[in-house]
């Protein structure tokens, strides 16, 4: 069994979801050959990655189906380069609409065509930066080592809705997240990591 496949049995996700994610990893070292998406230059680096992804994936679906309607429920993803967690998200949760930010026309072009190699019609990959997108109340929010995570955080709070979650992910503990910051631990690689979650506060009843 592949590392990527115990990770799904793990959380509870279907294991017909392995033969998308090998999509994905195909086109990925297609790609990082030539422009550099990541450091995960082998097979086993980039399962690594996946597996990480993988994580978020029951925090953000259980945000998902509590959100109200309409749908489809859109969620940002904040410099998404080769995709993770963007692509991993829009594998597992077909229903979400992800906006995936990523200046770098390179990385870009990798994500519009991962959208349709993949047959990822909710995936939207924009060249933007954060500072210049003017959508926001998303139902939830995510970055993956793209900015200091307490400074993440605090940012993807103006980009939800009220009641709309930030995800982050924390490698190393951290004693300056802001208060409300709710954690779900898990091991990775044999190192301690977690999803760290942020509600934003939801409008006083009327």
């Amino acid at each position: 069994m592949t590392a990527v496949a115990e990770a799904l049995a793990a959380l509870g996700l279907p294991a017909t979801l392995e033969t998308p994610l090998a999509g994905f990893v195909a086109l990925f070292h297609k790609w990082n050959q030539r422009i550099n998406l990541s450091a995960a230059r082998s097979e086993h680096e980039l399962h690594d990655h996946i597996v990480d992804c993988l994580h978020l994936v029951p925090p953000l679906r259980a945000t998902a189906s509590a959100w109200p309607p309409p749908r489809p429920v859109h969620v940002l993803d904040v410099g998404s380069g080769g995709g993770l967690p963007a692509v991993v998200a829009a594998i597992c949760i077909p229903d979400l609409r992800v906006t995936a930010l990523e200046p770098i026309h390179k990385k870009h072009a990798f994500l519009r065509t991962a959208a349709r190699e993949l047959a990822l019609p909710g995936l939207e990959p924009l060249a933007e930066r954060i500072e210049a997108h003017g959508r926001h109340a998303y139902a939830a929010a995510m970055s993956r080592a793209t900015l200091d995570l307490r400074d993440w955080l605090l940012l993807g709070l103006r980009h939800v809705a009220p009641g709309g979650v930030v995800f982050g992910f924390e490698a190393i503990p951290r004693d300056d997240l802001p208060p409300g910051t709710l954690r779900y631990p898990y091991l990775h690689i044999g190192r301690p990591r977690a999803i760290v979650a942020l509600s934003r506060a939801s409008s006083p009843s009327t």
